[in-house]
């Protein structure tokens, strides 16, 4: 970021914070009005194609002791954040919820990281930044990306060019937190893979799929980050690729698929900065454990009550997505990734994949 658009999120924070002073002045109980950050209040924007909060809010205010302390945190984070992007220097989720013992005031300091880590969502929301504009940075992810792609990435130590191929190992290259520093230089690519587990990635990679194929290959690393999603977002809208997820059989890893095309529920306010609402789901899909004759587990009751869940959940209220989970539903049962390889190292790349992308199109 710019240092320019550093001093445009710093006077966005300060004018937050000037709020709560405004209204004391017009002798109004302070408070801060946010989306309400549940299923029930997101709602299809037909004009972004992407999944939006609705009219619903919930109210920090100050006419009680437990409202009040929530404000007061929020005030003592705006002037952290605002300080750090004074000092151009950046922190993590995690530290920010440590940083917050030294503060003066006891009543300011986060009782856990959840609490921290929503009060940060929440000033995101109101102030219309983003946490990667902050500085604020999570835990490492491990995403890493592995194909025919030319970067070079801006850090502090100066520009990096990096081919994402011949400039890496067999690990690939770690996606950093904010994917808008890096700037595409040219690519051989025909589509993006989105892959769940790092042993299915590593699969892909040492059987050449990649290079055989010309796709980058996105390792998801269970749910994905945001800057990984964030990336496999600018792969679609700027380099025009098509973006498949695959993931395991199960309703867990449906939801993985579903925060990377409809976005997730805790973030639906950057569903059009992080959603792919293009991109396709590739398996494993309960039909391909009919097909395949994959090794399954039987679906737990947790599993069960997940699936009747996501029939609700209007992210997978498709004609697809219904014919897939009510199949599950009946089978009664789930399969991994790596369950391919019952049919051998080489099946997943010499013929499931292959199979399921020329039947949707991709190759």
């Amino acid at each position: 970021m710019s240092a320019d658009n550093d001093q445009q999120a710093r006077e966005q924070l300060i004018d937050l914070a000037a709020q709560f002073y405004d209204q004391f002045e017009l002798g109004e109980i302070p408070h801060m009005s946010v989306p309400t950050r549940t299923k029930n209040n997101i709602e299809y924007d037909e004009d972004k194609d992407v999944w939006v909060y609705g009219d619903r809010e919930s109210t920090r205010s100050a006419n009680s002791v437990r409202g009040a302390r929530k404000l007061l945190k929020a005030v003592y984070t705006i002037e952290f954040l605002a300080d750090q992007l004074e000092e151009d220097r950046s922190s993590t989720l995690r530290e920010l919820y440590y940083l917050s013992e030294s503060w003066d005031n006891d009543n300011a300091q986060f009782t856990s990281q959840d609490e921290s880590n929503s009060l940060v969502e929440d000033l995101e929301i109101v102030s219309g930044v983003t946490r990667e504009d902050f500085h604020m940075r999570p835990e490492e992810s491990g995403a890493k990306v592995m194909g025919p792609l030319h970067i070079r990435e801006q850090t502090k130590r100066g520009d990096r060019d990096i081919h994402c191929q011949l400039d890496v190992g067999q690990g690939g290259y770690q996606i950093p937190n904010n994917p808008d520093m890096i700037e595409f230089l040219d690519n051989d690519a025909d589509f993006v893979l989105c892959v769940e587990t790092g042993g299915m990635r590593d699969r892909l990679v040492e059987n050449g799929f990649d290079e055989e194929y010309d796709a980058i290959v996105v390792h998801l690393g269970g749910q994905p980050a945001r800057a990984t999603r964030r990336l496999t977002k600018r792969f679609h809208d700027e380099l025009g690729l098509p973006v498949v997820v695959f993931t395991d059989g199960d309703p867990w890893s449906y939801r993985i698929y579903g925060s990377v095309a409809y976005g997730s529920i805790k973030s639906a306010h950057l569903s059009e900065y992080l959603a792919t609402p293009e991109a396709d789901y590739i398996g494993i899909q309960p039909a391909d454990i009919v097909e395949y004759d994959l090794p399954t587990d039987p679906l737990s009751d947790s599993d069960i009550n997940a699936l009747e869940s996501e029939l609700e959940d209007p992210r997978f209220q498709t004609d697809y997505w219904e014919e897939q989970i009510e199949l599950q539903l009946e089978i009664g049962k789930k399969s991994e990734q790596q369950s391919l390889a019952s049919h051998g190292l080489d099946f997943v790349t010499d013929t499931y994949l292959p199979e399921r992308l020329d039947a949707m199109g991709v190759i």
